[in-house]
């Protein structure tokens, strides 16, 4: 039982550094886009006017492009809140790719292939190659 704790510990390490790098960004990012240091994709003026807009009809008047489209605009205030998104709703994949040598090591091939699939499947799920009815 023993061993398994360095594993645990291992993922909990590295879930943490991920979920602050996330936090560190989400707080920088919306410091920069309050500060005025970014500058918004969509103005502050034009916000009022858009909100209520459907959405098909919002991304054309905004010109905001939808998919993995949007890193182009992460240098963006209103826009770059999404790359601390990105990064918490990431940060369990190098928790599983770290684990994937400890459990070869072990000789655990089955934990090592699950963690291995389970990274696979959330990069496909990522990738937007998936989707349906666009």
């Amino acid at each position: 039982m023993k061993q398994r704790a360095v594993e645990a510990q291992r993922y909990a390490t590295l879930l943490e550094w991920g979920t602050w790098a996330g936090l560190a960004m989400l707080v920088a990012s919306f410091a920069a886009y309050m500060l005025g240091l970014l500058s918004p994709h969509v103005p502050l003026d034009q916000l009022p006017a858009v909100w209520g807009l459907p959405l098909a009809t919002y991304l054309e008047q905004t010109q905001t492009p939808t998919g993995w489209a949007w890193l182009a605009l992460a240098h963006k205030g209103d826009m770059a809140n999404l790359v601390g998104i990105c990064i918490l709703a990431g940060c369990s994949l190098p928790p599983l790719l770290g684990l994937i040598p400890l459990f070869l090591r072990q000789g655990d091939r089955v934990y090592a292939l699950i963690c291995l699939l389970v990274v696979l499947v959330l990069v496909l799920a990522a990738s937007g190659v998936l989707t349906a009815g666009h």
